[in-house]
């Protein structure tokens, strides 16, 4: 990252353990230390002496110093973060787009793993999972009643040893076991296609290491199938962030160069930033620009970005940019209000502290924190409305989350009675057959999102929601 930016090292937004985040990672630890309150680290000290001696059973000192600690910042905000050695590796991982696993894209049906792709070349392509092969045990462990999260972290392991998957696959009525080893895979965070001549589709999926290169590669190859496009979706929905130099750098694909992108402001001075559409403030490394490979095309196509409830962080900042510069029309339902910078900061070899420092803002000035981007067309997810997007947790919903800085929040009453409705209708539609459900795989032909996208490029009518209410829409800006 180049020596302009004030805010040294790694900048993500983006999702861990279900809680979205802007995240600045600096490698160079704090001058100077606040004044520390002696009477209240006294009343600590004695605490810890009387749980020491007097509990119980025997305590481990470490642990009570870390969940000390861990308190601390947790009461904070949401985003707010102790990492100890393994959270620090998971964090990592997730930024990285590298883990070492099997390789493969999974959902849950009927409480079982289901696949949904094979990640190609990987460790589980060559064992020869297929897309819609159930898994029912990870070794000894049976699937049923396991969490997702805890399914993958028991297929996730060391490299090189080996995890045993019993398969059940529909279409030919067999279970078997396939023994696969681990390995390190690297994750695709970037899709597209040409839907129709002339039309095309890009969804990113996270903001990674490699998103940007994979972004320009995907751009060319879709360039290359179809030299005249005429109108381009971008699909950030359910993105929940990412590296913030990647969201930068994807917003600058589309922008005039040297405009402003974002900017952040906090309490310390390298917080007050603003991130431009130049290569200064998105290359981490030396080297050539990759967006100069980006067909010229790229900056005057028309352009449709789509957004969700799951939208979060750094696919706000790429929103909220295009939106602002009237680059692009954002189409959609409003975002998930992840507008916070939070700075990890390592304190040692494997561990870190996640904490809140800036808030961030769009082009215009506009604070997403706890609101979120609303778009220019609100469209709802199927044709039948929005069926489960109140089921969905918002920045807003978060105990403790940071408040937007530009006035009160106004909360619908309403809202608790529409997410029970929700809640019952998703009930009903998981009791139905995969075919009959009303929820298709983004980016198919069944899309309805996608199909109002492409109806707006090609100026024709989109059918708007009739029932999305904004949150927050009475906010008032404060100077």
């Amino acid at each position: 990252m180049s020596h302009k930016l004030k805010i040294a090292g790694w900048i993500t937004v983006g999702a861990l353990a279900g809680a979205l985040t802007t995240v600045s990672l600096q490698t160079v630890a704090r001058g100077t230390l606040a004044p520390l309150p002696l009477e209240e680290l006294q009343q600590l000290a004695a605490v810890f002496g009387m749980v020491k001696t007097d509990y119980v059973e025997p305590v481990d000192e470490k642990k009570l110093i870390t969940d000390a600690i861990s308190g601390m910042v947790a009461s904070l905000d949401p985003h707010s973060q102790y990492f100890d050695k393994k959270s620090f590796k998971e964090f990592r991982e997730g930024t990285s787009g590298r883990f070492v696993g099997v390789g493969i894209e999974i959902s849950q049906e009927d409480g079982l793993v289901k696949v949904v792709s094979p990640i190609e070349g990987s460790p589980a392509y060559r064992a020869g999972l297929k897309p819609n092969d159930l898994i029912t045990k990870i070794d000894d462990t049976v699937v049923k009643g396991l969490s997702l999260s805890d399914a993958v972290k028991r297929m996730r392991g060391e490299p090189n040893t080996n995890v045993t998957l019993t398969i059940f696959r529909k279409d030919e009525s067999r279970s078997f076991p396939v023994t696969i080893r681990r390995e390190e895979i690297r994750t695709i965070s970037v899709k597209g296609k040409v839907v129709e001549p002339g039309y095309a589709w890009i969804r990113l999926s996270q903001f990674q290491e490699r998103t940007v290169d994979d972004f320009v590669r995907k751009v060319e190859e879709i360039y290359k199938g179809d030299p005249n496009l005429r109108g381009l979706v971008l699909d950030l929905r359910n993105d929940p962030g990412g590296l913030l130099d990647a969201a930068v750098a994807i917003s600058a694909a589309f922008l005039p160069e040297n405009v402003t992108v974002v900017s952040t402001n906090g309490q310390l001075a390298e917080s007050k930033f603003i991130y431009k559409a130049a290569p200064e403030f998105y290359q981490r490394r030396s080297g050539a620009d990759p967006l100069r490979r980006l067909p010229a095309g790229l900056k005057t196509v028309p352009l449709v970005v789509l957004v969700n409830e799951g939208s979060a962080s750094a696919s706000e900042i790429v929103a909220g940019a295009l939106q602002d510069h009237k680059r692009a029309t954002i189409l959609g339902s409003q975002t998930f209000g992840k507008g916070s910078v939070q700075t990890v900061r390592p304190l040692g070899p494997d561990t870190g502290l996640k904490l809140t420092t800036a808030r961030y803002f769009t082009p215009s000035g506009k604070s997403i924190q706890a609101r979120g981007i609303v778009p220019d067309v609100l469209v709802d997810e199927s044709e039948e409305g929005n069926l489960f997007s109140l089921l969905r947790t918002r920045e807003a919903d978060l105990e403790k989350h940071l408040a937007s800085g530009q006035g009160p929040e106004v909360k619908d009453p309403a809202r608790d009675k529409l997410r029970e409705e929700a809640r019952k209708k998703a009930e009903e539609e998981a009791r139905k057959a995969i075919a009959d459900r009303k929820m298709p795989e983004l980016g198919s032909d069944k899309d309805f999102q996608l199909l109002q996208a492409i109806n707006q490029l090609k100026g024709r009518p989109v059918l708007i929601s009739k029932t999305q209410v904004i949150e927050n829409k009475n906010e008032k800006k404060e100077q």
